[in-house]
């Protein structure tokens, strides 16, 4: 292969890298042409692709509008004009995404210095009844007792199957529970023994043969 050999080609080159190369030609009295080669001869050897002998520096051309950019030889159509490529521009199209710095949750505020804290109102609970023996009783206390026992009881049920303190209609958060309080024979909710349940709209409950309706309705 003839190493002197050259060939005209056409790539597209950055801008600042071209002006870079015309300033190098000046200082150094030869040509962009040569800059080039002896550029990419550097670069093949780095990779031991480079030949053996590098080629002679050609005579710089004169100076003109031609030693810019080499004419066509006769007969050959001109190259199209370059177009500056995306991957040309890289350096000058890159943007600095600047994270914006996290701020921080601003700080819960105190009271001053002897104000009493602001307490939540309690929760309002409904109103609920109890019905037995046609009677319709308001729960209005947290521990409502039902029992043998008529000092012990809110409501008292006097039979030797209802224990001393058999059971209890507690208020907790606005919701009513009824609870077993250890009773002999327990209390039943649809046929079934419970130690203790949530109280809903129309449940009944049996002590033994006694039933307890319960509604929230006025």
């Amino acid at each position: 292969m003839d190493q002197n050999k050259k060939t005209m080609r056409h790539f597209y080159c950055r801008d600042v890298l071209w002006d870079t190369f015309e300033q190098m030609a000046n200082d150094f009295d030869c040509s962009i042409d040569y800059l080039i080669n002896e550029a990419m001869r550097y670069y093949a050897r780095s990779k031991n692709y480079a030949p053996q002998q590098a080629a002679a520096p050609p005579q710089r051309p004169a100076p003109g509008p031609s030693a810019r950019r080499p004419p066509p030889p006769p007969g050959a159509q001109p190259p199209p004009a370059a177009v500056p490529s995306p991957a040309g521009r890289q350096h000058s199209a890159r943007r600095t995404v600047q994270q914006e710095p996290q701020r921080e949750a601003p700080a819960p505020r105190r009271p001053p210095p002897g104000a009493r804290p602001q307490m939540e109102p309690p929760q309002q609970a409904p109103t609920l009844y109890l019905i037995f023996n046609s009677q319709r009783i308001p729960i209005d206390k947290d521990q409502f007792i039902i029992g043998r026992g008529s000092k012990t009881s809110d409501l008292a049920i006097k039979d030797g199957n209802i224990s001393r303190k058999h059971s209890a209609i507690i208020r907790r958060n606005g919701t009513y529970y009824v609870k077993d309080l250890g009773s002999t024979n327990g209390i039943d909710y649809k046929g079934m023994r419970i130690d203790n349940k949530r109280i809903d709209e129309g449940d009944v409950f049996h002590l033994c043969d006694y039933e307890l309706r319960f509604t929230y309705r006025p």
